[in-house]
């Protein structure tokens, strides 16, 4: 990627930071750190309630970026579809993987997570790492599909259900 193509984020526009999900930018200022004028994206994140300072410049290098594409959510709930695909690894490295999956901000890779690790009712039990691990990236997933969409979080879950309990059906 040049450096002359930098994402232009403006106020107002929901944007993806890798390690926090979906949040909005309320506005640019500049602000005196350490002596240095900086310009920076001031990022809420409703949901959390948490707000991000992010220096404009460093915006794309730390992996912020526009919401995906229709196409790109219509590719993440067609993963979804897909068998779960468990590797035998201890469960520690896989954890690793999954977390990194969810952090990389990739709406694919998110769910491939919720894709792997989701479980019927009829199957055993999550363990608590393992649940902590498949709702984060579940919230995740639902808070970008929502914001594409234009549709409030309960919609985009129930999307996300419905997709995963028809992957179930057809299992059976």
């Amino acid at each position: 990627m040049s450096k002359s193509k930098k994402p232009e984020f403006r106020p107002n526009d929901y944007v993806v930071y890798p390690a926090h999900g979906v949040g909005q930018i309320l506005s640019i200022e500049k602000q005196e750190i350490a002596g240095l004028e900086l310009e920076l994206f001031v990022i809420s994140f409703e949901k959390d309630k948490m707000t991000l300072r992010v220096p404009t410049h460093k915006a794309s290098e730390v992996g912020m970026r526009q919401l995906s594409s229709p196409d790109v959510v219509t590719k993440a709930m067609t993963t979804l579809k897909g068998k779960a695909k468990v590797k035998k690894a201890m469960w520690s490295r896989r954890a690793q993987e999954y977390e990194q999956k969810i952090n990389s901000g990739d709406l694919i890779a998110i769910a491939e997570v919720v894709r792997d690790l989701h479980r019927t009712d009829d199957q055993r039990e999550q363990s608590y790492s393992e649940r902590q691990l498949y709702e984060a990236a579940l919230e995740r997933l639902t808070r970008e599909i929502a914001a594409v969409s234009g549709d409030d979080e309960a919609a985009a879950q129930r999307q996300i259900d419905s997709v995963l309990e028809a992957r179930n059906a057809a299992a059976a």
